[in-house]
């Protein structure tokens, strides 16, 4: 046998897979707000896991080390913990731990998921071009986005005259909600402010929105928001409240519910750390938006709050709960 043959014979007898089992595991760094225990953050870890999962990493080739930082003052900690463990990517869930992360690291490539505007946080340059060791996924909505959360809770509630906004304000992203004030403004609407920075203080904002005689409630979205989802959707039936929320784990009893879908965001991060562990910069990845948008009714809720669902809202719907 020539040289050249038995070179390549040898290669033929190394499958895709012996080399692939011989590489070294790559290391993930998972970090988000809260305890890791709720249902919304297991959603989220899943969905990025199966989206790696699609794109060939399992767990004889990749190593998954996630960090909920519970409560939001230990971030610091999570953060440093993560960086020591030195991972090939870091994925950060929401904006807070996005900021963190982009604060402690000019190296590691970071991928963050479910950043309304990242440009004007200063993680990216641009969506096209995000310069730096940072890219991800969006959920960057059109300009009337939460004008249409007041309008959907205007056709739940035709008479509604004040409607409550329950926010964060540590929050980043609050700007929004003058705009959000904006459009209520032109729909007859007052725009109460509720606050909550623990889950403590949640009880306290809905029991303000009630004393102010608010005739709805819009969650802002926030991470706080995000892990006590079953809190705030038992204090909204206390409080009877008919309210419009962000993400689709709210679905689950939650009377409306419009926003993009979260778990195909996370899937979706799996696609920019395959192609980062396969070598393209984050700066190279432009910011994605979001693609899935949904529209969720709950009857049963309701009916449970004594509320006729108009028949235009249901068609719209992409799911109606009974």
């Amino acid at each position: 046998m020539k040289r050249r043959e038995f070179i390549a014979a040898a290669v033929l007898l190394v499958s895709p897979q012996r080399l692939w089992a011989q590489r070294k595991p790559r290391r993930i760094g998972f970090l988000a707000i809260g305890d890791g225990s709720g249902q919304a953050l297991n959603q989220a870890e899943r969905s990025f896991l199966d989206g790696l999962r699609h794109h060939g990493w399992v767990d004889g080739n990749l190593i998954t080390e996630s960090r909920f930082s519970h409560p939001p003052d230990q971030l610091p900690a999570s953060v440093a913990d993560l960086i020591a463990l030195n991972p090939d990517v870091l994925i950060a869930a929401g904006p807070q731990a996005a900021l963190a992360l982009k604060s402690a690291t000019a190296t590691i490539p970071i991928v963050f998921v479910a950043v309304a505007d990242p440009v004007r946080l200063g993680l990216v340059q641009s969506l096209s071009r995000p310069g730096g060791n940072i890219t991800g996924i969006t959920t960057n909505v059109p300009e009337d986005f939460f004008g249409k959360r007041v309008e959907i809770l205007r056709e739940l509630v035709p008479g509604a005259s004040k409607i409550a906004i329950l926010v964060n304000p540590k929050n980043p992203m609050l700007y929004l909600v003058e705009e959000t004030r904006n459009k209520a403004r032109k729909l007859g609407i007052v725009l109460l402010t509720v606050e909550a920075t623990t889950a403590e203080d949640l009880d306290i904002a809905f029991a303000s929105a009630s004393a102010q005689n608010a005739d709805a409630i819009i969650d802002f979205g926030d991470p706080l928001t995000y892990v006590e989802a079953p809190r705030i959707i038992a204090l909204a039936a206390k409080h009877r409240l008919p309210a419009n929320y962000l993400f689709r784990v709210y679905a689950n009893g939650g009377l409306s519910v419009y926003g993009a879908d979260t778990a195909d965001l996370f899937r979706r991060a799996g696609s920019f750390v395959d192609r980062i562990l396969k070598g393209t910069k984050p700066a190279d990845l432009p910011v994605e938006r979001p693609t899935k948008f949904e529209l969720i009714i709950n009857m049963k809720t309701a009916k449970a709050l004594g509320l006729t669902v108009q028949p235009s809202l249901l068609v719209r719907a992409n799911e109606v709960i009974e």
